[in-house]
């Protein structure tokens, strides 16, 4: 396999699987090819990729859901690897031989309102790790590349130190579906006493659970039908709730019962107001997964009882750092399946199929990550 190594440092080439344009993954393959990396600049890092973690925005972009996949792109945003070469400006105290965590966002401006809050993921300029190009620096212009591929450069404010002690394995789900629930869940203060549901037990609902119930809530899984309860279970879930095709019956004994609830499915339309009642004054009612049509209730519920409702995506360096420290202290560990890197075609067609159990990972073992 090429190495980053193999070549001068201002331009490595890399290797990475990838697609010619849209792709159907029930029929087509990506197959693995060299790409040109981003110019060097004093703050990136470069990182063997140890670990990748497979998103369903990953295979949106990959089948041309998101428009035109550009050519010779390179999918992957839940990354976790060794820093094999740091600039003189580093950021984040990295050092060779440091394991950190890439996720949905690769850099932003720095410069306008929701950077210098500390909502970079918000920045209106932000470049996705994926599909998207840099606009700061000797990198200006080029295509950014994910982490279906050997290694990745890139600004080392969004490369994530990782503490001792959180398993490397299992943490790529972390970086993109575990900050998209951890960070509401702390934006509200969810906590000891609050009660949370959590809608859908898939891949994100699946993290929810294991996050709401170590931050002392008391958690309900909530489904379609009693399919998952088993696992819900296993994951800490107080109650379990399938709301079979009776919401109104299913949730009677639920009248004003919780603080919060989150909505992780994506059905192409929500019934919002059928999930209003049970939510407590102040409750909050948050989207997480894509919902294509509107949503409509009527404002007098909301008005009643305080009502949010919010949606969320992801966060900033700095949640997802903090959100780490959180999952040493509890020892979270995402329920994942594994997949050697050169497996990719077989992993991507199965996720698409809807079998993950619930996240899957890319394991590059020439890299030394393990299966």
């Amino acid at each position: 396999m090429t190495s980053a190594h193999n070549h001068t440092h201002d331009k490595p080439v890399y290797k990475g699987w990838t697609g010619s344009g849209a792709v159907d993954l029930a029929k087509d393959q990506l197959v693995e090819k060299e790409f040109e990396v981003k110019p060097w600049d004093e703050d990136d890092v470069e990182v063997k990729v140890l670990y990748c973690g497979v998103c369903g925005t990953d295979i949106m972009a990959l089948e041309g859901l998101e428009g035109p996949a550009p050519p010779n792109s390179i999918c992957g945003h839940e990354i976790i690897g060794q820093v094999v070469k740091v600039g003189s400006k580093v950021e984040n105290n990295l050092k060779v031989g440091q394991h950190v965590g890439i996720g949905y966002e690769s850099d932003s401006c720095r410069e306008c309102d929701a950077c210098l809050r500390g909502q970079e993921q918000a920045c209106a300029n932000m470049t996705r790790t994926f599909f998207s190009k840099f606009r700061r620096g000797n990198g200006t212009g080029a295509p950014s590349q994910g982490g279906f591929a050997k290694y990745w450069r890139g600004p080392s404010k969004f490369a994530i130190p990782i503490p001792d002690g959180v398993d490397l394995s299992v943490a790529g789900p972390l970086m993109c579906g575990g900050v998209t629930m951890y960070s509401p869940l702390k934006r509200w203060n969810v906590g000891p006493g609050k009660r949370v549901g959590i809608i859908g037990v898939g891949g994100l609902g699946h993290m929810g659970v294991l996050f709401a119930k170590a931050m002392g809530a008391e958690v309900t899984a909530i489904s379609r039908s009693g399919s998952k309860k088993e696992d819900a279970e296993k994951l800490g879930a107080d109650r379990y709730i399938a709301t079979g095709d009776d919401i109104g019956k299913a949730f009677k004994e639920y009248g004003r019962y919780f603080d919060m609830v989150i909505c992780t499915s994506n059905p192409k339309s929500f019934p919002i107001q059928d999930y209003l009642p049970i939510l407590n004054v102040e409750g909050v009612f948050c989207f997480i997964g894509l919902i294509v049509n509107p949503i409509t209730t009527s404002i007098f519920p909301l008005i009643e009882r305080n009502l949010i409702i919010t949606a969320s995506a992801v966060g900033s360096p700095s949640v997802i750092a903090e959100m780490f420290n959180f999952v040493k202290e509890k020892q979270i560990k995402p329920w994942v399946q594994k997949f050697d890197m050169d497996d990719i075609n077989r992993a991507l067609t199965s996720f698409k199929k809807g079998d993950p159990r619930y996240r899957y990972v890319l394991v590059n073992t020439d890299n030394g990550g393990e299966l």
